[in-house]
């Protein structure tokens, strides 16, 4: 029943998605121009909301629970399971109190309304992932700047996106990076639930009546354990959330 409605439903949410996407285009070059960096962040953040709550045209719900009072005041690590790309507007939405960043491939900065703007304008990483060193300098730069200014950053340590929800081995190369940079920041985990039901059959049509969850777990501190010791903390701690089998070890430290 919810592949039916997908296809009466589908072709309404790509209409609304594309037309925030088109909408918010200009006014974000507009903000950025004529009013900085803080006008485009709260352009994006506005952007955002309507493509989060853009799921409510496939009647998708939406729930974000966070039970800790998270600094704002220090860099957050926030380590997110990566189901689809639909995990992604929420989480700059419900972040946007800690200026979370993230960490995209460099060829999305180029073609997309709104996005690849966003990628070029808002202070996150654009890495070239078949060239090592270019993506550790950016990741390093991002650091850099989460430092300065409080920033936060959204990694997905899964390096790609579980298409079936079970959650890949977190690598710990993202978090160790940005650790050596800002060794204070705290790292948080984040569960992503159910996200990739809307996907399960590719991009058409796209899945109706899903529960979306966010949720925030308990912040790691970072003084006396390695990065793979607190990548590994995050990753079993989002398992738990989702009812998955926890991992015993982490076997790479590739990005």
């Amino acid at each position: 029943m919810s592949k039916l409605f997908g296809y009466i439903l589908s072709p309404i949410f790509y209409i609304l998605f594309g037309l925030f996407l088109c909408i918010f285009h200009p006014i974000q070059w507009l903000s950025f121009k004529l009013l900085g960096y803080k006008a485009h962040k709260i352009s994006v953040d506005v952007l955002n909301f309507f493509l989060t709550y853009s799921q409510l045209s496939l009647f998708n719900s939406i729930s974000f629970k966070n039970d800790y009072n998270l600094p704002t005041d220090r860099p957050i690590i926030f380590a997110a399971n990566h189901q689809s790309m639909y995990d992604i507007p929420s989480l700059i939405w419900f972040l946007r109190k800690y200026s979370a960043k993230f960490i995209s491939k460099i060829e999305l900065t180029k073609g997309i309304p709104s996005i690849s703007i966003n990628l070029r304008l808002g202070g996150g990483a654009n890495i070239n992932r078949k060239d090592n060193k270019q993506a550790i300098s950016e990741i390093i730069k991002l650091g850099r700047r989460m430092k300065e200014n409080n920033w936060s950053t959204v990694i997905f340590p899964e390096g790609t996106r579980a298409k079936d929800g079970k959650v890949k081995t977190f690598q710990f190369g993202g978090i160790a990076t940005i650790l050596k940079v800002v060794p204070n920041a705290l790292v948080v985990p984040v569960a992503i639930e159910n996200s990739w039901k809307i996907v399960r059959f590719g991009m058409y049509p796209l899945t109706t009546g899903n529960a979306l969850k966010w949720t925030v777990l308990k912040p790691i501190e970072p003084e006396g354990k390695t990065a793979n010791e607190i990548t590994l903390e995050a990753e079993n701690e989002i398992r738990k959330v989702l009812g998955q089998e926890l991992e015993q070890n982490i076997v790479s430290g590739a990005e």
